[in-house]
């Protein structure tokens, strides 16, 4: 389901997207970083196609996985042999527009016992303005019963941009949910909001032990870190460690080890600019903010990101993966001690907004387009 704001509403938001395809987030010019490596001996197999800008995806149990579409609100379930289901009914209304829409899909740590899936998305209130939420339902015989809000972003704004989104799950079965500024800027450095932060919450949506700002006065208890822009690139590694990229503003795309309570500075310090171009200093000029491990310029607007385990591609085992949109393809970054020690790309010729390993190991990706679709990625033929 999906829903489409008023004709005085829809104006203003068309204004203001115009401007956010200036350059945040919606970026389409091709990446212009040649001298980084390529990754070669990879084919990659359309396994099903014709989807409406797929956003998540998550696998289940038995293989098959789950798909949201952005601008639709729908999510289906596809089979690796090509069969793609129609809409799963029970899905929440969404606000479907500029980057809003059906975002991301997650299963509980639970799921064979609860069937629990968890849907982020932007959800919309009457007058035009929409917000970043969280919920979950069952998942039982193709449908999605009894689904539940159990977070909602504070305040809710007028603009269609900069939602985050990404669910990630740790292994004490808290999670982890990405919140983009929704281009507000000064909003992200004021723990009074959830603007340009990541929330760590319980699966029912109540505060665990343990977040940092609990007995802050005035401060959002379901804050973990904070003075971020806009993620919609998150993962866990075998350690327990939190990592994101997100989208910086002209430049200064980061790939961030997150830290309980730390404050990444959005958008006091960027190593990036105004789209304006007007500079921001740069993050080492205010060591009171967290710097990031890695960053772009030019940008490869992270979208999507999981760390590879996997036997098919056994070099890149412990690396990240990371879906870029402006990069139009998979960017790899090998870690070591924490840092990254190399990079290189795979260019899919598409912008990649997710990327998982299946329970094959084969690495899937999502091309983001009106007629996307979920692509697996395989050492060629040559290579084994």
């Amino acid at each position: 389901m999906h829903y489409f704001p008023n004709r005085q509403t829809l104006s203003a938001l068309l204004l203001l997207t115009f401007f956010a395809l200036q350059g945040a987030g919606c970026r389409s010019e091709p990446s212009r970083s040649s001298e980084v490596a390529q990754v070669k001996n990879v084919d990659q197999k359309v396994v099903v196609d014709d989807l409406s800008h797929p956003w998540g995806m998550a696998f289940l149990p038995d293989g098959r996985l789950l798909i949201t579409e952005r601008d639709t609100g729908d999510l289906h379930i596809a089979t690796l042999d090509g069969r793609l289901s129609e809409p799963i009914y029970g899905t929440p209304e969404v606000f479907s527009m500029g980057q809003g829409g059906l975002l991301d899909v997650a299963l509980d740590p639970n799921y064979s016992s609860n069937s629990y899936v968890y849907l982020s998305y932007a959800k919309p209130k009457q007058g035009g303005a929409a917000t970043t939420a969280l919920g979950r339902g069952k998942l039982v015989d193709g449908r999605l019963e009894n689904f539940q809000d159990i977070f909602v972003q504070e305040p809710w704004i007028f603009d269609s941009k900069h939602f985050g989104g990404r669910i990630v799950f740790a292994s004490d079965r808290n999670l982890f949910l990405t919140l983009g500024e929704r281009f507000q800027f000064e909003p992200a450095q004021d723990l009074g909001n959830h603007l340009g932060t990541i929330v760590r919450i319980r699966p029912d949506g109540s505060i665990p032990d343990g977040n940092p700002f609990v007995n802050e006065s005035g401060a959002e208890p379901e804050i973990w870190s904070y003075g971020h822009r806009n993620i919609e690139a998150a993962a866990m590694d075998s350690q327990g460690r939190l990592w994101v990229a997100e989208m910086g503003p002209k430049g200064g795309d980061e790939l961030n080890l997150v830290k309980k309570g730390e404050n990444y500075g959005w958008p006091e310090v960027s190593w990036g600019e105004h789209y304006s171009g007007i500079d921001i200093p740069n993050p080492p000029t205010e060591p009171q903010f967290a710097d990031a491990v890695k960053h772009w310029t030019p940008v490869i607007s992270p979208s999507g990101m999981v760390v590879y385990s996997g036997e098919q591609f056994p070099d890149w085992q412990g690396d990240l993966l990371i879906g870029g949109l402006t990069a139009q393809g998979v960017v790899r970054v090998k870690l070591r001690d924490g840092q990254p020690v190399e990079e290189e790309r795979y260019s899919a010729g598409a912008r990649v907004r997710d990327v998982e390993q299946g329970p094959d190991g084969h690495l899937y990706i999502l091309t983001d387009k009106e007629n996307g679709a979920l692509i697996r990625l395989a050492p060629s033929e040559s290579s084994q």
